[in-house]
């Protein structure tokens, strides 16, 4: 099968303990299909499968895991690349004091290392990754980078107008039932109108157009709409600049039912009008 031109495939390597892992969730982050640890003479065969599922960015992690395979990156990225697939190598290398620090603290020997020293291992993979070093497109020295602004030099390479937003989650919840605890924000709404008071409007939840509509029609209503969407634009940046390109904000009333779903909804469609990807979960609709 021949791949479609616009299949874009990242091989990210390098180095044990230069940050390769870190590089392969930011490019999660992103939106791209990861894979870890990929036998290189499976790149072809991946590269087909995932033309067929229509995923188009793939980035897969190849290193000295590999062992006796690592010889046949070369061959498996001719392959794809004659094929129509576009190929960037990402090389990320560290001295060798940073990564004797790295592999100390999380006490794990390297794969080339085997009874020998540190640093015996680490001289090892630079002799087997020379090569694809020299062949890199991008080569991140990572000895004087956090993750923070690794993660950063990933999205700088590999970003797009789509990922330069925030990814929102919005959760609709009742405080009877608990704050969820992976929120980032939580907004309390039990200051509007309760529905629930309203014979025809109780049996019903936010998702129905009277409640909403009763809901939404308070000014109280509005401007707080208006003050969340405001912060949000105020902090996007600022999460953006430390890495964070997902946020997920739990917006409460007493049961969950009404009020805080209405308020979701809403919430939901103005962020979608400014291009933020959002989703919405009412997690304590239909508990009693």
């Amino acid at each position: 099968m021949t791949h479609a031109p616009h299949l874009e495939i990242a091989l990210i390597t390098g180095l044990s303990g230069a940050g390769r892992r870190t590089a392969a969730h930011a490019m999660e982050d992103l939106g791209w299909y990861v894979v870890d640890n990929l036998p290189p003479v499976l790149i072809p065969t991946l590269a087909e499968t995932m033309v067929r599922q229509n995923v188009m960015r793939v980035a897969i992690v190849v290193d000295v895991r590999s062992r006796e395979q690592f010889d046949q990156v070369p061959e498996a990225l001719a392959v794809v690349k004659a094929e129509g697939a576009t190929v960037t190598t990402v090389f990320l290398e560290a001295t060798d004091d940073v990564i004797v620090q790295r592999q100390e603290s999380n006490r794990r020997p390297l794969p080339l290392q085997g009874g020998d020293r540190l640093i015996e291992g680490i001289d090892r993979e630079r002799r087997l990754l020379a090569d694809l070093r020299a062949k890199a497109d991008i080569v991140v020295d990572t000895s004087r980078l956090s993750a923070r602004q690794l993660v950063q030099r990933i999205a700088n390479h590999f970003g797009d107008e789509a990922t330069d937003k925030l990814k929102i989650s919005i959760i609709s919840f009742g405080f009877k039932n608990g704050v969820p605890v992976d929120a980032d924000m939580v907004f309390d709404v039990r200051f509007l109108p309760n529905p629930f008071w309203i014979p025809e409007l109780r049996p019903k939840s936010g998702l129905s157009r009277d409640v909403a509509a009763y809901v939404l029609k308070h000014d109280a209503a509005q401007r707080f709409q208006d003050h969340m969407v405001e912060l949000l634009e105020t902090v996007a940046p600022g999460y953006l600049a430390e890495g964070k390109r997902q946020v997920t904000l739990a917006i409460g009333c007493t049961g969950g039912k009404h009020r805080s779903t209405s308020m979701s909804e809403e919430l939901a469609t103005r962020l979608r009008a400014k291009g933020y990807a959002t989703t919405v979960l009412h997690r304590d609709l239909g508990k009693e």
